[in-house]
């Protein structure tokens, strides 16, 4: 008969669809209590970028998230306590930060809308060829930079279209920008996780590769702060959808690092990740640290994960995109065939 047990929301915002999962404390631990996934149909064309490019309307990924939240049980999200968000690495979205968003009164409570937002160029986009990545600066991380990556997308920007900057003052990952407008944050907030994922980050140091970026004209006051995973963000300024206000929203999370987390019990498993892409990891013994240069040659990147540890990572680039485009082809082979 005493009060009902606090829970946990978590929310990732994928390639194709949003899903959320409500999390109650029982006395065999955290179990599951609901879950909800919505196809965001969020893909778009880039004037700009043509073919190359990959954009996402933010819009259509932020209605998936409140029918998400919509058809999750108003009593238990009243309980929410604390919330955790994760997402689609690498890719950026730029907002204004005073207008980066409003709320709005719907059907379960207060809700926030995009305003002042540009399309999210997603981590599958190739308007940044070999070429235009040769010219760039060279990064200090042990990351090697590819298309699609934040701080590339911002350089081509630089190059091609300068005054699309200048509308903007705050840029982050899809995850960030909801972590930030859920908390009001006045400057967002990055997880060392997503930072790593944009390139020119020192994952030794945890920091930008400021003074490289500045010396080629990078417009530096675009770049998040950067703070540990697992960190509380903020809280939330409004009762969203029924949560209630003041609920603690951690930073926003690599959706690669929390699929491993999920199942990865033992230091000596490894686990194969299959979503749009697909992965094989394993992690690093304590006190790993990468390499300062990438190998372009090996076939393995290091993935900050938590608790200043490392994943190693073997990535394929083909998992459900491949089998997608599949489905796809045998659809239009059985309608040309009658």
């Amino acid at each position: 008969g005493g009060p009902a047990p606090a829970c946990v929301l978590g929310i990732d915002l994928g390639t194709t669809s949003v899903k959320a999962a409500l999390l109650v404390g029982t006395e065999r631990g955290m179990v599951v209590a609901e879950t909800c996934s919505r196809e965001t149909q969020a893909h778009t064309s880039s004037l700009e970028a043509g073919p190359q490019g990959m954009e996402q309307n933010v819009r259509r990924i932020i209605r998936a998230l409140n029918e998400c939240l919509a058809a999750l049980p108003q009593q238990q999200l009243q309980r929410v306590s604390h919330i955790g968000i994760s997402g689609q690495m690498h890719g950026i979205v730029f907002w204004k930060k005073d207008k980066g968003c409003k709320w709005t009164e719907c059907d379960t409570g207060p809700a926030f809308e995009p305003e002042e937002i540009s399309h999210l160029v997603t981590w599958q986009d190739g308007r940044c060829s070999p070429t235009f990545l040769s010219s760039l600066p060279l990064p200090q991380s042990h990351i090697s930079l590819a298309t699609g990556f934040g701080c590339a997308t911002i350089y081509w920007y630089l190059k091609k279209s300068p005054d699309f900057l200048k509308s903007y003052d705050a840029a982050g990952t899809i995850h960030d920008y909801v972590v930030a407008m859920l908390c009001d944050l006045k400057k967002p907030l990055m997880s060392i996780q997503n930072a790593a994922s944009w390139g020119y980050f020192n994952s030794r140091n945890k920091s930008w590769n400021t003074d490289i970026l500045k010396n080629s004209g990078f417009p530096v006051h675009l770049l998040p702060e950067v703070a540990d995973p697992g960190s509380i963000a903020g809280t939330t300024i409004c009762a969203w959808h029924g949560i209630p206000k003041g609920a603690k929203v951690g930073i926003a999370l690599g959706d690669f690092q929390c699929s491993v987390y999920s199942c990865l019990t033992e230091r000596t498993d490894a686990v194969l990740n299959i979503s749009t892409s697909a992965q094989l990891t394993i992690s690093m013994p304590p006190g790993f640290q990468p390499p300062e240069t990438p190998d372009p040659s090996s076939a393995l990147t290091y993935f900050p994960y938590f608790s200043d540890d490392y994943l190693a990572v073997a990535a394929s680039l083909n998992g459900g995109n491949v089998l997608a485009t599949f489905v796809d082809m045998v659809a239009r082979w059985t309608e040309e065939l009658g």
